[in-house]
């Protein structure tokens, strides 16, 4: 292998924690139709099922027909980007495809409708049309505006709160056909058990986001020593809009990225190395050095060294994401604050001594605390997020059945759309409104027409 190659590896490694989110690395389409069943998969193939109808509403008062019909368990599915079995069901999945775009905002209080089955890629461009942008955005915006809020999905920032912390109103339509405006002065107990909600409580069709002005962002990342980086962590993160590391394996050093709002001129990212080349080198390299860890550790301490740092300027919904065409399967623990760095160390000890197959990189993000009751980041001023990812192809169980007690050690609560093995009795818990979104979902579902099995699980039915 050229000695750029790996350059090429170790300058984009960072990026290749979140990869696995271009349309080169999703499955075909998905087909809806009022015929026969048609399988259903998410993009790492590892969640699938045989529904016995996929179907897409055209319109309000179609969803309000199919909800009162359509047979059960019924699942309202996005663009396929969860890993845990939310969407699985024999039952009905129904598509939000034909909610699309925003449909009314204010540019006095910068709030803009939405329909919830926009992806955040096609969202972000319309909002810049108007002036305004998402106060937050996560690396993946292939996922539908109503899959990363039932999801209680983020990006990262220690000022910055996850997507459902900016919701202002919502429409969700019931098992039984109601068509509930919620917002926190009406139906104010449904808002805050909807804004994440699994898919559980019925569909929601649009949503009403409060965002902020729109912006250039400069985004820098470097490599630099890990141990060094742990210990600079707390200041950079105080010091940056948006900040982030992700963990070499088997190397002594890490990524930091950071983001800040700029006036300097539009300077657009580097194209990057295309991931499916790097990953080909990363395993390669893994798989060449099995014999002597030693020489693993010290090609990717040589190369990552002599990796250039990178900056770029651009609008701010080309800096947030990033296209990644290669697949994997992740767990992701939402910690206390001052759990993450130890929790952290921990982490990488046992990915180094028990798992010479990894060659993901660890990824390690802060979000804003909120008050949704499901919201991970719930009662919380900050929390700490540590992902771990594995190669779609391989079986991620071990790996992660050696990570997550570190997680559950430090009061972590995962993510929900990110593998874990918590049941009832551990969310409850976890979860100080729980019983309180349970009597909510029961009123609105009395029959658990929206569970699968997998959601009955997790709420003990």
């Amino acid at each position: 292998m050229k000695r750029r190659d790996f350059l090429a590896a170790s300058a984009s490694i960072a990026g290749l924690a979140l990869s696995g989110c271009g349309p080169d690395a999703l499955p075909q389409g998905p087909r809806f139709t009022r015929g026969g069943p048609i399988r259903w998969r998410n993009w790492s193939g590892y969640q699938h099922c045989l529904p016995q109808q996929r179907l897409a509403p055209e319109s309000l008062e179609q969803l309000v027909d199919l909800l009162r019909s359509a047979k059960g368990p019924l699942r309202p599915v996005g663009a396929g980007h969860s890993f845990t079995p939310l969407v699985p069901t024999d039952g009905t999945i129904v598509s939000l495809r034909n909610f699309l775009g925003v449909l009314s905002h204010d540019p006095k209080a910068l709030t803009a409708t939405v329909g919830a089955g926009t992806k955040l890629g096609l969202l972000a461009p319309q909002l810049d049309a108007l002036g305004q942008a998402l106060a937050n955005m996560p690396d993946v915006d292939e996922q539908s505006l109503g899959g990363a809020l039932g999801t209680g999905t983020h990006g990262t920032g220690q000022k910055l709160g996850a997507l459902h912390s900016y919701v202002e109103a919502l429409k969700l339509v019931t098992p039984q056909g109601q068509v509930l405006d919620c917002s926190r002065t009406s139906n104010p107990q449904v808002f805050e058990a909807a804004r994440v909600s699994l898919g559980s409580l019925g569909v929601v069709t649009e949503v009403t986001l409060r965002n902020v002005p729109s912006a250039t962002l400069k985004r820098r990342l470097w490599i630099e020593h890990f141990d060094t980086l742990l210990e600079r962590f707390d200041a950079l993160a105080a010091g940056h809009h948006s900040f982030e590391i992700y963990y070499f394996p088997f190397s002594d050093y890490g990524v930091a990225i950071a983001i800040d709002p700029t006036d300097e001129a539009v300077r657009p990212r580097a194209n990057e190395p295309d991931d499916v080349s790097v990953l080909d080198a990363l395993r390669h390299l893994r798989d060449f050095t099995r014999w002597a860890p030693g020489l693993r550790r010290w090609l990717i301490n040589r190369l990552a060294a002599s990796a250039p740092p990178e900056e770029g300027v651009d609008i701010w919904y080309r800096v947030f994401p990033s296209a990644r065409p290669v697949r994997f399967n992740e767990m992701e623990y939402h910690l206390p604050r001052e759990a993450l760095l130890p929790t952290l160390r921990k982490v990488r000890e046992t990915l180094e001594s028990k798992h010479p197959e990894i060659f993901f990189p660890v990824e390690v993000r802060l979000v804003r605390g909120d008050d949704a009751w499901l919201s991970p980041f719930q009662g919380h001023q900050v929390s700490g997020s540590i992902a771990v990812h594995h190669y779609h192809l391989e079986d991620p169980l071990p790996y992660f059945a050696d990570i997550e007690p570190l997680f559950r050690e430090a009061g972590g609560r995962p993510h929900w759309g990110k593998m874990n093995t918590l049941g009832a009795a551990d969310f409850a818990a976890l979860y100080p409104r729980w019983q309180e979104f349970l009597d909510v979902r029961a009123t609105l579902d009395p029959e658990g027409k929206m569970l699968n099995p997998y959601l009955r699980k997790v709420f003990g039915l």
